[in-house]
């Protein structure tokens, strides 16, 4: 669904932790900031079954802020990432689309081009600046702090297409809003990504999304009010993150995000708990220093939340016609201390839009709760006449590999079917539309509808965005009692 999913980092999307990998657990150290202070965790630990619950607690409540800290890492601080995008308040402007090539984060969207930023705000606000943008162009600034909660956007639905100055603010600010600035967006961490999104008609336009994404710009306040600027915060030593790294110490990347992160009053309890077993801001999960019961308590307990999160992307929402329809995404008060709900949401794609922003219906069943294997079987989706999804903006259906969640390598350099692509496709006598799901081509005369798949389990996911309101006469929402719903995907041999 990233949309970003939809755009999570893969190196714990999968589920990663099990009692076989108890030998290898914590035994790599994660660094905190050089004035913090190592704590262990050795005397005083909870009982066997609390500890299990608290790390059970701790990994659903911990999982979307170790992975934004992953996939901020790989973006901006390790320059030999493979992923790097750009240091920390600079902008990278994307001048093309998302391909199988891109793997840190799972699900990502590749409808529109990116420009991403990681802002650190420790040391002053930022000023994001937009360009005016064509009316028949849709673009949006999700605004998504390290806690994965949306606590702002700029763009075509919530700001318009008119050009403006938006100030972005660290937790520990205290201020007034200054001249020229359009509105304060509060982030509740120190650090916090800038996701700009913007429509690519069809790949000669590729020029004209340019031409705005130079518009975009990012700036300290003190530059935009031309003052001089503040102290520059301290040096980080942040700790490298990959996939065997998070993999083998999960708390202590906890650990080392959290001091960014002041907790919310939704929060107090659930780090209080942490605290017991040595979990914590400025501390240092020693899992080695565990007795063998305990590690295997806390391995146990791990193992336990991804169960229940990946149950729970399962259940959400409600099912139609095999789709998952589910809001999954937004701000602090969205969540409200559910971080199950949260958890679920980065795993199924972090970096997703609020609903009102963009909805998105995934699948790997058939209506009748069959997995979708196009390794074995050939599969159409048909949208009726009156029936195509209902959105301001665009919609689409993107193609991923059941196992990974990552783009598909194929013949075609094709991985979703979207809008923009309509004047492409064949329609059926009766105005519908069929698109072809499989993974060998279905043929050159049906070729302009296919949507190739991988050679096993698919995942699929449609991106609806800015859809249309309940008021409308068709509409998606309210989900599952709405006025449209998504088709069936029909198993054809």
């Amino acid at each position: 669904m990233h949309n970003f999913c939809t755009n999570a980092p893969k190196l714990v999307m999968a589920g990663v932790f099990s009692l076989a990998m108890l030998s290898a657990y914590g035994k790599t150290p994660v660094q905190t900031t050089a004035s913090a202070p190592a704590e262990t965790a050795t005397a005083g630990m909870p009982s066997i079954s609390e500890t299990r619950d608290i790390a059970e607690q701790g990994y659903i409540y911990g999982l979307p802020i170790v992975m934004t800290y992953a996939a901020m890492y790989e973006y901006a601080v390790d320059r030999d990432s493979g992923q790097f995008k750009a240091p920390f308040n600079h902008i990278l402007n994307e001048h093309r689309v998302f391909t199988y090539k891109d793997t840190t984060l799972v699900t990502p969207n590749s409808d529109t081009p990116y420009s991403l930023s990681f802002l650190d705000l420790r040391a002053e606000p930022v000023v994001i600046s937009v360009p005016a943008v064509e009316k028949s162009r849709y673009y949006s600034v999700m605004l998504t702090d390290n806690n994965t909660f949306n606590y702002g956007y700029i763009g075509s639905r919530a700001t318009g297409n008119a050009p403006g100055n938006y100030l972005v603010v660290g937790p520990n600010w205290k201020g007034e809003k200054p001249a020229g600035i359009d509105k304060v967006f509060h982030s509740s961490t120190d650090f916090s990504l800038v996701a700009f999104r913007t429509q690519l008609f069809k790949a000669a336009d590729m020029p004209n999304v340019i031409k705005v994404q130079s518009g975009y710009k990012i700036q300290p306040l003190s530059a935009f009010l031309h003052q001089p600027a503040p102290p520059a915060a301290p040096a980080i030593d942040f700790p490298k993150a990959n996939s065997e790294l998070v993999k083998i110490n999960f708390f202590a990347y906890l650990d080392f995000a959290l001091q960014f992160a002041p907790p919310g009053p939704e929060e107090i309890a659930i780090r209080a708990q942490l605290a017991r077993i040595g979990i914590g801001a400025g501390k240092h999960f020693d899992f080695n220093s565990l007795d063998p019961a305990h590690k295997r308590a806390v391995a146990e307990g791990m193992q336990a939340g991804q169960k229940k999160i990946m149950a729970r992307i399962n259940d959400a929402g409600v099912s139609i016609n095999g789709w998952r329809v589910a809001s999954w995404f937004g701000e602090r008060a969205f969540y409200h201390g559910d971080w199950l709900l949260r958890a679920a949401a980065a795993q199924a794609g972090i970096y997703g839009n609020d609903a009102a922003e963009a909805m998105y219906p995934m699948t790997r069943w058939l209506p009748n709760g069959d997995i979708i294997d196009t390794s074995k079987h050939d599969y159409t989706l048909t949208f009726l006449p009156d029936q195509k999804p209902p959105v301001n903006a665009f919609a689409s259906l993107t193609m991923y590999d059941g196992k990974t969640q990552l783009l598909i390598k194929n013949p075609i350099n094709r991985y979703l079917i979207n809008s923009p692509m309509l004047d492409q496709m064949k329609l059926n006598k009766d105005g519908s539309l069929t698109l072809y799901i499989q993974h060998a081509s279905p043929g050159k005369a049906k070729e302009s509808n296919w949507l190739p798949a991988p050679d096993g389990p698919v995942y699929l996911v449609m991106r609806l965005y800015w859809p249309k309101p309940a008021t409308d006469a068709l509409s998606i929402f309210p989900l599952g009692k709405g006025t449209w719903n998504p088709p069936g995907i029909v198993l054809v041999k």
